[in-house]
């Protein structure tokens, strides 16, 4: 692991955590320059190629999805904790499914479902998206059914 402050490539590690989606975090100390400074793994696991509507693949993207949550969450009492919980959830039922592909419709409704439980206001933003909301009265609809459930 190269330093990030001298670029030396010999470090020692102090301390190593292990987190609840198989990632290890480790804290580590340059042996040049005595920094300290932190690295993160995570275990490269296959996810399935999305197959869009219009019947095109796209591989899946962590930073779309991301993109995606927050804009919905912006101005939310959502914290990024939260989020990032949320799209690891996703990555990691896409990755248990064990299949080459699955229609990105799949993960749209991994998404909306998890968005109703974490926030009701996020949930109709992205729903007015992706349930194509195309009017008050589908939103109102939308409303009501969340209201009732």
């Amino acid at each position: 692991m190269r330093c990030p402050y001298c670029q030396h490539e010999e470090s020692k590690v102090l301390d190593t955590t292990h987190d609840a989606h198989g990632g290890v975090r480790r804290r580590r100390e340059c042996e040049k320059c005595h920094q300290r400074f932190s690295t993160y793994e995570r275990p490269i696991l296959a996810t399935p190629l999305l197959v869009k509507r219009d019947g095109t693949r796209e591989e899946f993207d962590r930073e779309k999805l991301s993109r995606g949550i927050r804009i919905a969450c912006a101005k939310r009492p959502v914290s990024a904790a939260e989020i990032e919980r949320l799209i690891g959830e996703i990555e990691s039922s896409l990755q248990q499914m064990g299949r080459a592909e699955v229609p990105s419709r799949v993960v749209g409704d991994m998404v909306i479902a998890g968005l109703k439980k974490l926030d009701q206001i996020a949930y109709i933003r992205y729903a007015i998206v992706y349930l194509h909301l195309d009017d008050l009265q589908a939103i109102r609809n939308e409303i009501d059914r969340l209201l009732e459930g």
